[in-house]
């Protein structure tokens, strides 16, 4: 059987713009080992993989070129984006993935997005650790430090700081995290902007993080009195999503664009594993 694999521009309304994740589509889930040689290969911030289950639904699953996550947005959109676009999926109908952060759910919207409903990752107040402002060049400019589950969140006092960020990559890579995202207010059509950076798991810089907005939704939305936000990640590629705060969940709205659509040569495709039961005669 074939294995289809596509590369999808997430979080943006045209190709190559927004975060650029591969989907791997497959009958069940291969091997860690193959799918993390695959992700390497892919050589993107996430490849995701997604297999069908007997109940209904999607097991879903995503790999840096380094590490599995536990959780991922952009590569969330760009699975949606690719079931609801080439595989016969019911636009109308909400999709369920089953994933290491729980059950998630994506939603085709009235004017054409994709809608992410993800558990809210509200940060804490927190000291940084030795070295993350001196390496990303902050020290004089920082308004405040948090910490969500995973990574810290770094507010600086403008929104042209924040574009303007040039951080030291290899001295971020020996402080003790796994990622950080820098953000302030927002300007012009946007109430907020961010970046986001881990080294640490292979992404220098991710160009558009869904999950990050787990995060910086609570936090803004607290900040400015707001349950909806319009947000942009100022990336060189960048990225616009909509951020929706409801209750201990957020709502992550995005588009996509498809790049490119192959099948892995058979060569390349996981090796099934061969029964070891014995046929009996009776």
């Amino acid at each position: 059987m074939s294995i289809e694999l596509l590369q999808v521009d997430a979080f943006t309304d045209r190709p190559f713009g927004g975060n650029p994740a591969a989907v791997c589509l497959v009958d069940k889930m291969p091997d860690d080992d193959w799918m993390q040689a695959l992700a390497a290969e892919m050589n993107l911030s996430e490849t995701a993989f997604v297999a069908p289950m007997a109940a209904g639904g999607f097991k879903l699953r995503w790999f840096t070129p380094l590490v599995e996550v536990e959780l991922c947005g952009h590569a969330t959109l760009a699975t949606a984006h690719a079931l609801y676009t080439g595989f016969g999926v019911d636009d109308a109908e909400p999709l369920r993935f089953v994933t290491l952060s729980g059950e998630l759910t994506a939603t085709r919207t009235a004017d054409g997005w994709i809608e992410l409903d993800f558990p809210a990752d509200a940060p804490v107040a927190a000291e940084p650790p030795d070295g993350l402002l001196e390496a990303l060049g902050v020290v004089d400019s920082t308004v405040a430090v948090s910490h969500g589950r995973y990574d810290y969140l770094v507010e600086l006092a403008g929104p042209e700081l924040v574009r303007a960020l040039a951080p030291d990559v290899r001295s971020l890579l020996e402080v003790e995290t796994r990622g950080v995202m820098v953000t302030s207010i927002g300007d012009g059509l946007y109430d907020i902007v961010s970046r986001f950076f881990a080294p640490a798991a292979g992404i220098d810089e991710d160009p558009v993080t869904g999950s990050a907005h787990t995060t910086l939704g609570p936090y803004w939305s607290a900040r400015l009195g707001k349950d909806d936000l319009l947000a942009h990640q100022a990336s060189a590629r960048g990225g616009v999503l909509k951020v929706g705060m409801r209750d201990d969940r957020v709502l992550i709205a995005g588009q996509a664009a498809t790049v490119l659509r192959a099948d892995l040569d058979p060569l390349s495709r996981p090796r099934r594993k061969k029964s070891s039961q014995r046929r009996t005669t009776s």
